[in-house]
């Protein structure tokens, strides 16, 4: 490296925030530093970590398709595994014959260890549960069929 190029690196190393500068070309390395008081100033400091809760997922709602008798399929937004209830002793969400209403939440689908509500967009009668619990789920995959007429 010529010295009007190492120059010009020493230069943008004093006229920069930048502490520190190393450059390796043809098997030789240059390093240019600022000198600051106070110690070492390659070193770095200690660094405080905080820990970040994650976000919380907003309820995500169930795409409803249509069958030919009437029945309307309640299917999976999402490849995760299917929860019926919201802790493993506690009562399921939903049972078959019953009654649903839209913003009503059917099942927890967990994602990258994210629990996300599952909330039904229609009201009617569950009529068939389709997925057993813990069971891993596929996107598009049928979880419930709601008859809407009922």
């Amino acid at each position: 490296m010529k010295e009007s190029e190492l120059r010009k690196l020493i230069k943008l190393v004093e006229e920069s925030d930048i502490d520190e500068l190393e450059i390796s070309r043809w098997w030789r390395k240059v390093r240019i530093a600022k000198n600051r008081p106070g110690g070492n100033s390659h070193l770095p400091g200690p660094v405080a970590v905080h820990p970040v809760a994650a976000p919380t997922p907003e309820p995500q709602p169930a795409p409803v398709e249509e069958k030919a008798s009437g029945a309307k399929e309640i299917k999976s937004p999402m490849v995760g595994t299917f929860y019926r209830s919201p802790a493993p002793d506690a009562k399921p969400y939903i049972e078959v014959n019953q009654y649903i209403t839209p913003g009503q939440v059917l099942c927890i689908i967990e994602a990258m260890k994210l629990m996300n509500e599952i909330e039904a967009e229609i009201s009617g009668k569950i009529t068939k549960i389709c997925v057993e619990n813990n069971q891993p789920v596929e996107y598009g995959q049928v979880l419930f069929l709601v008859d809407p007429n009922a």
